[in-house]
């Protein structure tokens, strides 16, 4: 029995549609998937537009990457798709005596899995034929008396291994995201494509609402949309009205005023072209000090330290170290990372006695926690300084610093894979806007190149004054006072001020302007000194 069969059959799926013309484009679609045969002229019609392809192939695919808007149903066809291989589908011939086959539905994170769980086992106990087939349920897998078994899984490449699959289906792949992995929808196709090969009528399909043009899904649909070359997968775009037309157009509609960036990706199936990974990989890569895992503390090195403190219930409590050497370069030499939960106040205190060791005496943290953050660390004999910059303008001000190679980072997953997965967010007639994709973190990410940012503008400073000195000497001094113009004058009395000389530059003193320049100027010196 095809599973278009199954579906308009009142046995097996047709009770669970309650108005099957609505789905008309998703059996379509499940038509080409299996090698069924299109008829209707504007069936193929559709094809042509959702494929980019002239014919349909004629025989059913071995890969295949569906792109469609938001509530066009991919969950629940994902479901369907799943329940069919199980149950209809005779894998005897491929499974050898007493070994199980498997079919994994891999989803974003437990709250996407758990809703597939949800369809998965309301579709099998739903109906008395599926559910005589089950042998046993349990919270991410079920059971079933043919010796397959369907297991919802989140986006792990560790997790696939091992298994004989049967078949594979991607939920919503332009959002797998992995702090500990790079590239985690490559990582986890490439260890399940070996186990799909050994089985000649296996599947892979990767469904899911576009995102930003990079990675996997960008890269299969950019390579492979209207290409009639053999062996590749098959790929499908459509709209969500056009794949579930009981959506409201008013709904589209509103979505387009309020943002329509966002809008043509979730409702029309477009990729983003207003977000763009921040650090090519290959910035990072060459950053990257392979094997160096932590750098122990060095006399007479001026060290400076940024913390990304946290509560201990959700984000992690990170700080990193680095420093600039002797060829300009600037070095990160320890990222430290308490992952939740935790206390606090305990974490505060060990992470003092690290600074303590590498001649730290104030660390600059982000605004958000400053009232806590500074008594805490107060109480470890170390100084809390809020960051003058946010986290997005710490990211763009290290992007001429990975670009000229001046930094040399530690081998730490983590903070790999946190830098891979920063995007910049482009807006038209004002500043980009640099974060961590939807939900991830970038704990580590922001303490270590606030840590080096921060090394940066401090050697800068440092620099400025010793030009500013030498160009006051040479130009100022050797220079007779009536030789010099009037606003040579003001210069020299200035440049004397900044230097720490006892005299003032002549003010106005109603300018708030002047006397807030003063005072910044006053500070920054008594820093740098």
């Amino acid at each position: 029995m095809t599973i278009i069969e199954a579906i308009e059959d009142k046995r097996f799926f047709r009770p669970l549609f309650k108005d099957l013309s609505t789905w008309h484009s998703w059996l379509i679609f499940l038509r080409v998937l299996f090698g069924l045969p299109i008829e209707e002229r504007k069936d193929r019609r559709l094809f042509r537009q959702c494929t980019g392809l002239k014919r349909p192939p004629g025989k059913p695919a071995k890969e295949s990457f569906v792109i469609a808007g938001r509530r066009s149903g991919k969950s629940f066809i994902s479901s369907i798709i799943s329940v069919y291989l199980a149950c209809f589908k005779d894998w005897k011939p491929y499974l050898s005596a007493g070994e199980k086959g498997w079919i994994f539905i891999i989803a974003t994170d437990r709250e996407q899995a758990k809703i597939i769980k949800n369809y998965i086992s309301g579709i099998l106990n739903s109906n008395p034929i599926f559910q005589r087939m089950i042998k046993k349920e349990l919270v991410w897998e079920i059971e079933l008396s043919n010796n397959v078994n369907i297991a919802i899984k989140t986006c792990s490449f560790k997790s696939v291994r091992g298994y004989t699959v049967l078949a594979a289906i991607c939920e919503e792949l332009a959002f797998w995201r992995d702090e500990n992995s790079a590239n985690p929808a490559q990582e986890i196709l490439t260890a399940l494509r070996p186990a799909l090969a050994t089985i000649p009528e296996s599947l892979l399909i990767g469904i899911s609402t576009p995102y930003s043009r990079s990675g996997l899904l960008w890269e299969q649909y950019h390579a492979y949309f209207g290409s009639n070359e053999k062996g590749i997968p098959l790929l499908w775009r459509s709209p969500s009205s056009r794949m579930n037309p009981t959506i409201p157009k008013k709904e589209i509609e509103r979505a387009y005023i309020q943002d329509r960036s966002a809008a043509r990706a979730e409702w029309d199936a477009e990729f983003r072209d207003d977000l763009e990974s921040f650090l090519p990989i290959e910035l990072i890569d060459g950053a990257v000090v392979p094997n160096r895992i932590e750098l122990p503390p060095i006399s007479d090195v001026g060290y400076c330290a940024f913390t990304d403190v946290s509560g201990g219930r959700h984000d992690s409590f990170c700080t990193a170290i680095s420093h600039r050497d002797g060829n300009g370069k600037i070095v990160l030499d320890l990222v430290r990372e308490a992952r939740p939960p935790f206390a606090p106040r305990d974490v505060t205190q060990e992470l003092c006695r690290v600074l303590k060791r590498y001649g730290i005496g104030v660390v600059v943290g982000d605004r958000y926690s400053a009232e806590w953050a500074a008594s805490a660390f107060r109480e470890n004999d170390i100084v809390y300084e809020p960051s003058e910059l946010t986290a997005s303008e710490i990211y763009i001000n290290s992007l001429p610093l990975f670009s000229n190679h001046q930094i040399e980072l530690l081998d730490n997953k983590r903070l790999y894979g946190q830098l891979r997965a920063l995007e910049r967010r482009v807006r038209s007639g004002g500043k980009d806007v640099v974060s961590h994709l939807p939900g991830l973190h970038d704990d580590v990410a922001n303490s270590a190149i606030g840590a080096i940012v921060l090394s940066h503008s401090q050697a800068s400073d440092v620099e400025f004054l010793n030009i500013l000195e030498e160009t006051t000497r040479r130009h100022y001094e050797s220079a007779a006072e009536d030789a010099l113009t009037d606003e040579e004058k003001l210069d020299r009395r200035m440049m004397k001020w900044l230097l720490g000389g006892e005299l003032e530059p002549p003010r106005d003193q109603n300018d708030e302007s002047v006397n807030e320049g003063r005072k910044t100027y006053t500070i920054k010196i008594e820093k740098i000194k």
